[in-house]
């Protein structure tokens, strides 16, 4: 079977790796760079897993930038393109989804159009009638920065927003693709799928907010914040996991996820999801006032990424961080070796480590590595205790 994967990010890739263990894959992106990087079976983002799949395993894929190339004869078309918050109009710019799924179904009126892009509630059904006849749904992914394929090898679950045969189809090829096959499968309605990806999320997000105000009281009180994350995760009920403090939830999904779910609720009664987006705010704030409590000149930003084994800083907490010291006019260094610019948002990158912690009279860092053991202790602001995310 010929499957079109449009969109190369963490989403298309992996399942574009996935997929092509036993389909031929083509995979469709506007960036030359990426195409001829993915061709050379080298990966354009980190995720070492990826990188070693895509280099060691006999895969049918290939990539390119002609959409002809990528649609003729193609049974399934992977729409992963990006669906970035709009500010203005507080939902998903769907724009490039919308775009695609039009082209497509031009070019291979056929075809069954699988969106794995983050939608709002209710999109793919608007978009099947905008385009009556049309095989659309929508299949939640449920990723890890870093670890994308992983958990495309080893899904928690697969949800599929169809109950008949096309469901059934998309759901049997990514349990074909998955390693485990014990994977739990559940075939929904297209609005009840979009649902599960934004509440999934923003209930992620809510356990990351919970722990930060718990280790935003124990710091304000004095109180060993390890010791009372260690007994309330004794409780089966809540577990110990996804329980590390940190400056504040970020990344690809959750920040925009959360305030996607809080558009869509509209004038359905709600208090928790507003108080899980405004938690995140009231948590960068803390934390940016406990480090002008030490009166810094100067405050090193230690990595810029959201997680460890990532290249991605989108959203990333450490910057809301970093704008706020700003504001009260201190000077910023940055050490993020992945930035080819010399500055970043106003503020000057160092890319010697040494220079970086000498000239630093405090260093922030979201997450704790091997290269901060050494410094002093006070040198290093940190609310990360169990060096994971």
């Amino acid at each position: 079977m010929k499957i079109a994967i449009v969109g190369t990010g963490y989403v298309g890739l992996s399942n574009a790796a996935v997929l092509a263990q036993h389909h031929e894959v083509v995979a469709l992106d506007i960036d030359p760079a990426k195409v001829d990087l993915i061709n050379q079976r080298r990966s354009p983002i980190v995720d070492p897993e990826l990188s070693e799949h895509l280099a060691t395993n006999h895969l049918h894929l290939r990539a390119t930038t002609d959409p002809a190339d990528a649609y003729d004869d193609a049974r399934v078309v992977v729409i992963a393109t990006p669906t970035d918050y709009d500010t203005e109009t507080n939902f998903f710019d769907t724009s490039t989804v919308e775009t695609v799924a039009a082209d497509v179904l031009a070019h291979t009126p056929d075809a069954t159009l699988v969106i794995k892009s983050t939608i709002p509630v209710g999109f793919t059904e608007r978009l099947r009638s905008e385009h009556p006849g049309a095989t659309i749904l929508f299949s939640p992914e449920f990723l890890r920065e870093g670890r994308a394929l992983h958990d495309n090898l080893h899904p928690s679950r697969i949800i599929v927003g169809d109950t008949g045969p096309a469901g059934r189809l998309v759901a049997d090829l990514l349990l074909e693709g998955a390693v485990d096959k014990d994977v739990p499968v559940l075939l929904t309605g297209s609005t009840e799928a979009e649902a599960i990806k934004l509440f999934a999320n923003t209930y992620l997000a809510m356990r990351v907010a919970y722990f930060n105000e718990l280790d935003t009281y124990a710091a304000t009180r004095g109180l060993d914040t390890a010791q009372i994350i260690q007994g309330v995760s004794l409780d089966p009920r809540i577990g110990d996991h996804y329980n590390n403090p940190s400056f504040g939830y970020g990344g690809y999904c959750l920040p925009k996820d959360t305030r996607q779910l809080l558009a869509n609720y509209g004038d359905v009664p709600q208090t928790l999801i507003t108080a899980i987006v405004e938690a995140n705010h009231t948590r960068k704030d803390f934390i940016a006032a406990d480090i002008l409590d030490r009166d810094p000149r100067t405050v090193g930003i230690y990595r810029l990424i959201m997680k460890a084994g990532s290249d991605n800083f989108r959203a990333s907490s450490i910057q809301g961080v970093m704008s706020r010291l700003q504001a009260y006019g201190v000077q910023i260094l940055i050490y993020e070796p992945t930035l080819p610019d010399d500055t970043f948002q106003g503020a000057r990158v160092v890319r010697d480590l040494t220079d970086f912690t000498t000239r630093s009279d405090v260093i922030i860092a979201n997450r704790l590595d091997q290269h901060l053991q050494d410094l002093a202790g006070d040198k290093v602001y940190s609310r990360d205790i169990y060096q994971r995310d």
